[in-house]
């Protein structure tokens, strides 16, 4: 795993420890990012289910201003920590570790995300879909700005409506499926369009 743009171009990162957690591939990464780069000059990022990091790591080296990191996983927690000296960010980060959903919906930020990563194990579509709705219901009233672009990643067999958020895009690589969401309120023809034309 590496960065693949910016800053840190090259830079080496640790992969996951075990198959907990689900790495993007280069291919994959470049393509998202074809469509996330215009938006990411000072902008402020949740990576939802980070795993060791590598999405909002790149956000960092195409000039976000702050990425804040979600995982509970042990073993990729600390590998994400690792990969954050790495590149030596750490002023630019935040890590939540535990309990994703409880901080989502006791916190409220004082400045809102722009892009948002929502990259869940598949088994919480199955599992805990009740869990992934009230996190977008909790994002949309406290956590993303009114433009915010959240990506959400899953298998392509699997699919769960995220009400208040709306699918303006979506993209398909091999068995997975990207989606881009926008706020219910954000209108499609005015401004979701030209940000996805990438």
């Amino acid at each position: 795993m590496r960065i693949i743009a910016g800053e840190f171009r090259g830079r080496k990162l640790l992969g996951p420890a075990s198959d907990v957690t689900r790495p993007v591939t280069d291919r994959v990464k470049q393509s998202v990012f074809d469509i996330l780069t215009p938006r990411l000059d000072d902008a402020r990022v949740y990576d939802c289910f980070a795993g060791t990091g590598s999405m909002g790591l790149e956000c960092l080296s195409r000039g976000a201003k702050h990425v804040t990191f979600f995982e509970a996983d042990r073993p990729a927690l600390l590998r994400l920590r690792e990969n954050i000296k790495t590149i030596q960010c750490g002023p630019r980060t935040q890590v939540v570790p535990g309990d994703l959903f409880k901080w989502i919906s006791s916190t409220s930020p004082p400045e809102k995300a722009d892009i948002i990563f929502l990259d869940p194990p598949y088994r919480f579509l199955h599992e805990k879909p009740g869990e992934l709705l009230e996190w977008a219901e909790h994002v949309a009233l406290k956590h993303a700005a009114p433009d915010a672009l959240i990506v959400f990643r899953h298998d392509v067999a699997d699919t769960l409506a995220l009400p208040p958020l709306n699918v303006t895009d979506q993209r398909e690589y091999g068995g997975m499926i990207v989606e881009f969401l926008r706020l219910e309120s954000t209108s499609v023809h005015e401004s979701v369009v030209p940000v996805l034309e990438a």
